[in-house]
């Protein structure tokens, strides 16, 4: 097996200590000279000082670090991050003691200062002294690096100089270690302990926006988005999903000049609907994901279906249709509030998410959707309204942009595709904060539910890394190849277990079910 990115990095970095020391062969102070400010004291953003990454290579090789976190002071940042990994992410310990001289002369200003972050991949505990001594407020420690017993000592050797230790989770057993030494603190773990998830998977570089979204109720009340926030509405999701920091790198790194509107769109924004949607579409994705993969084998190769994808089942308009569906497995059931002949109404709606709520488990709940194609038409704000009222989870704004006044809704956004520059709206969306967009096959005056697929060649050549979230000619004849070919992380169908529009085929439903255990 190869060595994946982060087992590198720990190599390589041992054998720099190995042949440097734990200060790299930098001359550092031999006592602490500057002040100090609590890290995350306030909700905010973080922003880092980042020349290059494994993932994109060079970033800013030329940037000033005493610039740059000026810059970072002025925007009103709550913390500079300062990447000392030098491998990598081209960062020394000469960059750490630089900002933290800074924001000690700002602090004797009057100025605003922000609180500085030792972020590297820390292994032992001298190297909290020596972040200490460089004047670092915090140090990053990674879960995932750590074993339980060195992760206490160096949290508890950061909460001997006064300094939070910054504490990075994201695989399982990483929450497992984050209780552990919580629990070793005590009462001081409040003051001392701050728990960050990236949505960067350190193995692959891989970024997913809805793993923070996915553990949020894991983690203690202070609490920081890390990773994949390139813009203001990036920013904002992040805060909506509940989180007390975000941490931002490449994005002001190369464009310094964003760092003021990232850091307003986060401080400005709060914990909303939109939010809650989205935690719980990601904590129902996760346990499916677990319970496929703990299912055993499940095809006749011997492997389990770990990606098997979450089901949504749109256009329902009969009672008996949605609860079958339910019953099923679905995890999504779509309520059409546009003039199409599967359009439903505003007392359906209400009594069917009664039924259904009262007669099952909460877990077991499928989410309820209103699917519109225009938000000012009567049906389109009876659907948002709807969502508003929690009889609806959510609104899917249907080949339309939510506008500013809906961001803080319960929503997605769904985009109609059919040739290669369809994929620039699909990209603004995601530039809007919009964490996945459904793709539906395009055709022209059909709004949905055409009965047809979207091009194989054009979602190879366009989709890219983007977790796949596919509507359109989708039936139990073919559900089992384009899963296979595209691994996609929801299916939306709706005409391919129809008799009629808006009306479902039980033998139907059953049978793409079926395919989907094979």
């Amino acid at each position: 097996m190869s060595e994946d990115i982060l087992a590198k990095i720990v190599r390589m970095r041992k054998a720099d200590i190995e042949r440097l020391g734990l200060n790299f062969g930098i001359n550092i102070p031999e006592k602490r000279r500057v002040g100090h400010t609590e890290f995350l004291g306030n909700a905010g953003a973080i922003l880092e000082v980042k020349r290059a990454s494994p993932s994109k290579g060079d970033i800013a090789p030329d940037l000033d670090p005493i610039d740059l976190a000026n810059t970072y002071a002025e925007a009103h940042a709550q913390a500079v991050s300062v990447l000392t990994e030098g491998n990598f992410f081209k960062g020394t310990l000469h960059d750490l003691i630089a900002v933290a001289d800074l924001m000690e002369l700002r602090r004797s200003q009057g100025l605003h200062a922000c609180a500085v972050l030792r972020k590297d991949f820390l292994l032992y505990e001298d190297e909290i002294d020596i972040a200490y001594r460089c004047g670092a407020d915090a140090v990053l420690l990674i879960a995932r690096i750590l074993d339980d017993e060195q992760l206490v000592k160096m949290a508890k050797r950061a909460q001997s100089f006064d300094m939070q230790a910054f504490v990075e989770v994201r695989e399982k057993d990483d929450f497992r270690k984050l209780h552990i030494v919580t629990e070793a603190l005590g009462d001081a773990a409040a003051t001392t302990i701050v728990a960050g998830v990236n949505s960067r998977d350190l193995a692959t570089f891989h970024t997913d926006p809805l793993v923070p979204a996915s553990v949020r109720s894991k983690l203690p009340a202070k609490a920081v988005f890390e990773s994949g926030i390139h813009t203001p509405a990036d920013a904002d999701y992040a805060r909506s999903l509940g989180f007390t920091g975000i941490l931002v790198g490449e994005a002001v790194a190369k464009n310094p000049t964003l760092a003021k509107d990232v850091v307003s769109a986060f401080e400005s924004g709060s914990e909303n609907a939109k939010g809650k949607f989205w935690k719980k579409f990601a904590e129902r994705r996760d346990a499916k994901r677990e319970a496929c993969a703990t299912a055993g084998p499940s095809n006749a190769h011997g492997q389990n279906n770990a990606r098997s994808p979450l089901v949504k089942i749109c256009g329902i308009t009969r009672e008996e249709d949605g609860l079958l569906a339910a019953e099923l497995g679905a995890d999504m059931l779509g309520f059409v509030f546009s003039t199409t002949k599967r359009l439903t109404s505003e007392e359906f709606v209400h009594s069917f998410a009664a039924k259904i709520r009262a007669s099952r488990a909460p877990e077991n709940v499928p989410l309820l959707v209103g699917v519109i194609t225009d938000p000012n038409s009567e049906e389109g704000k009876t659907a948002i309204r709807l969502a508003q009222e929690g009889a609806l989870d959510a609104v899917q704004f249907h080949g339309i942009t939510p506008s500013a006044a809906d961001t803080s809704l319960a929503h997605y956004c769904a985009a109609r595709v059919g040739e290669p520059a369809d994929f620039e709206y699909v990209a603004n969306l995601r530039k809007n904060g919009e964490p996945r967009v459904l793709l539906d096959a395009k055709v022209e005056g059909i709004p949905g539910g055409t009965g047809k697929t979207i091009p194989e060649s054009l979602l190879r050549e366009k989709a890219g890394d983007i977790p796949l979230w596919l509507a359109g000619g989708i039936t139990p004849e073919n559900v089992t190849a384009i899963c296979e070919k595209f691994q996609p992380e929801l299916i939306d169908v709706s005409s391919g277990v129809e008799d009629a529009p808006g009306i479902k085929n039980p033998e139907k439903l059953q049978a793409l079910f079926r395919a989907l255990k094979k």
